[in-house]
């Protein structure tokens, strides 16, 4: 919930998901629940390769996805999953950001903003 005195703070904006590229991994992997291999990811991403290796790895560490390396045939594979803790946090951060648009759709709607941040 917001605070009275800083209603636009949105403190829920996590700095590990909200980066672009990693909002888009989540987002990738939110809609497929099963996972992702690697090259998948990156196309559906338009990342190259170290680029997404990089924000996994950064995801990896906090928690919110789990890489399992294995094979398909002789060639190794990494498929990227999306943990629990990750979609309980996505959906907090989506939450979040639902708030933002909200709040900036109704100051452009009321053409000067809340009424609760008008001078008296």
């Amino acid at each position: 919930m917001p605070s009275p005195e800083a209603p636009y703070a949105y403190e829920g904006l996590d700095r590990v998901i909200h980066e672009k590229a990693r909002l888009g991994v989540l987002t990738s992997l939110t809609t497929h629940p099963r996972g992702l291999v690697f090259a998948d990811l990156k196309r559906l991403c338009g990342l190259t390769d170290g680029n997404l290796s990089r924000h996994l790895q950064v995801l990896q560490e906090a928690g919110l996805v789990e890489l399992r390396k294995g094979y398909d045939g002789n060639r190794p594979q990494t498929t990227c999953h999306l943990t629990a803790l990750g979609r309980a946090k996505f959906l907090d951060y989506l939450a979040v950001l639902e708030r933002v648009v909200r709040d900036a759709a109704d100051a452009a709607r009321e053409g000067d903003g809340p009424a609760h941040l008008k001078p008296a």
